[in-house]
């Protein structure tokens, strides 16, 4: 026999449960992390839902005529009427009574007064596109605000429906949360030559 020492070979019961602990903290922490990017994976999803629906009803907005002349009204050449003065029918607020739906004639049409928001895009209760098919996405209400603006100079603040330059906000709401988006509209003809 040698009288070396042998040098120990293992673990000792205190590093085996120091090993045990360490090891249980992260994995705890690794399945924390993975159980809130689980429950909250959806959430990009219906954010970019509610951006795609906010694009396309300010796209229809937008799209309407900004006339100071009713569409609707027999004025020979509406585009070139600077005021609503020389109008037969000067455009208001909100939709006229014998119009059958959206698409709306005018900009103004989609709400009932000026900073008001309006759910022009219900029909029934339930958002529809601009032909009134139901877009068949439960949890979301959209609004329109439309607001007179003063943008580098042109156009007025108030309430006036022939003002120059239109503040279109669009507000998508969703499970608690909410995505505005906002556009500008402006009359280019005829008071800009």
């Amino acid at each position: 026999m040698s009288s070396k020492l042998r040098r120990q070979a293992g673990l000792t019961l205190i590093e085996l449960i120091l090993f045990i602990v360490i090891v249980g903290v992260a994995l705890a922490a690794v399945l924390g992390v993975l159980t809130m990017t689980t429950k909250n994976s959806a959430d990009p999803l219906r954010r970019k839902q509610a951006l795609m629906i906010a694009e396309g009803l300010m796209e229809e907005v937008r799209q309407a005529k900004f006339s100071f002349c009713d569409p609707s009204s027999n004025d020979p050449e509406p585009e070139t009427v600077a005021g609503t003065a020389a109008c037969a029918l000067g455009e208001n607020w909100g939709q006229e009574p014998n119009t059958d739906g959206r698409p709306f004639d005018n900009v103004n049409d989609y709400v009932a007064a000026a900073n008001q928001a309006t759910s022009a895009f219900d029909l029934g209760g339930v958002l529809s596109d601009a032909n009134g098919n139901s877009l068949n996405l439960p949890g979301y209400r959209a609004t329109v605000t439309i607001t007179p603006q003063v943008l580098n100079g042109v156009g007025s603040n108030g309430s006036l429906a022939d003002t120059d330059v239109l503040r279109i906000r669009i507000t998508v709401s969703y499970d608690g949360d909410q995505l505005v988006l906002d556009g500008y509209r402006t009359r280019y003809a005829p008071t800009f030559h």
